[in-house]
């Protein structure tokens, strides 16, 4: 698909600064950009926490105008606009996936906890913690709480192992997660 009229117009008025060119393209685009950043998270069975979300936003966003919208003055029009974000958006959150994944990694070489697959929501690192959580949960729910949080499980091994797909590991664990949260604290 070529360019639309409207992207074509929108990336001159951003490339020539006109008033409100940059938050029209904003809105244009922010829901395509978060849709890649989830889809290729979840693509590489990260949870990420939604803190995380909005960093990996501000990096996709500051990438396209970082050096006086680099990103978009390279743009040579053959394919849509959203195309080419959509390639960009990736590129920048897989980056920013793997450096973070190397952090982790490096950080369990100086001892501390590495967090296998999961860079940004944490796994529950307190048996106690996790233990308390599954005395409130039973069937699936309990089994993938265990296999993710106790037993170190990758979203693809706990699909294989529950027949569960792989779009429903992630929100599961993140329903959980606000359950432990909203339950009182023992002491």
């Amino acid at each position: 698909m070529a360019l639309s009229e409207i992207d074509r117009s929108l990336l001159e008025r951003c490339l020539a600064k006109k008033p409100r060119a940059w938050e029209d393209f904003v809105d244009r685009f922010m829901g395509l950009v978060i849709h890649v950043i989830n889809h290729t998270a979840h693509c590489r069975s990260v949870l990420l926490a939604s803190t995380d979300r909005d960093d990996l936003v501000g990096e996709v966003m500051l990438s396209i105008v970082d050096n006086d919208f680099a990103v978009l003055r390279h743009f040579r029009g053959q394919s849509s606009l959203a195309t080419y974000l959509t390639v960009i958006a990736r590129r920048v959150v897989v980056k920013k996936l793997i450096e973070r994944h190397q952090a982790a990694s490096l950080g369990s070489l100086s001892g501390e906890p590495h967090t296998n697959d999961a860079p940004f929501e944490q796994r529950i690192e307190d048996r106690e913690e996790v233990d308390r959580l599954l005395q409130s949960l039973d069937g699936t729910e309990a089994q993938v709480v265990r296999m993710y949080h106790l037993e170190g499980k990758t979203y693809q091994e706990i699909c294989r192992t529950t027949g569960m797909s792989s779009n429903s590991v992630g929100p599961m664990l993140s329903r959980v997660r606000n359950k432990l949260r909203s339950m009182p604290q023992q002491s």
